[in-house]
This record gives structure tokens, sequence and C-alpha cells, in this order.
């Protein structure tokens, strides 16, 4: 999974790597943050995507065969992915 968050907008893509080890789109998502989310400091958002993409996508993270891995770009959050 990889997460991004701009002021407004925050983007999530699913990723799958194949047999042939190229990366392939399984699902992309793009939303506009409501006027409460655009307020939130940069990690919380960033944090708050991370949470959204996992409720979205259960469906197809939940007894996955492999684990997962969450992409962010924030520092911040590094402490939190290694749990």
């Amino acid at each position: 999974m990889e997460v991004n968050v701009s002021d407004c907008v925050i983007e999530e893509v699913l990723f799958m790597e194949c047999k042939d080890k190229k990366w392939k789109l399984v699902v992309f998502l793009s939303k506009s943050l409501n006027k409460i989310e655009r307020n939130y400091k940069i990690y919380d958002k960033e944090m708050l995507v991370i949470i959204r993409e996992l409720e979205n996508w259960e469906h197809l993270l939940k007894g996955a065969k492999f684990k997962f891995k969450v992409w962010t770009d924030y520092k911040n959050l590094e402490y939190f992915m290694k749990m």
C-alpha cells in the first residue's frame, strides 16, 4: 500500500508484486478531505489515510497469503510502521 496526502486530497494505492517481480496496480482511490480534516496536522492526515485504507481494503488484505507493507513518505510515522 502506498499513501499520500496534500492539504486537501488523500491518495491511496494498492499494488501487488507478481511472479515476474513487477508491481501491478490493484486499486487506486483519491478523495478530498472535508473541512475539518483539512485542519489536521500533516502526521494526523497521514495516519487518517492509513486507517481509511486499511478499512476500505480490509476485504482484500484480510486473510492474504503474504504480508503487506504500508509505504508513506512521512518520517514521523516510522515508529508506528515498525509496530
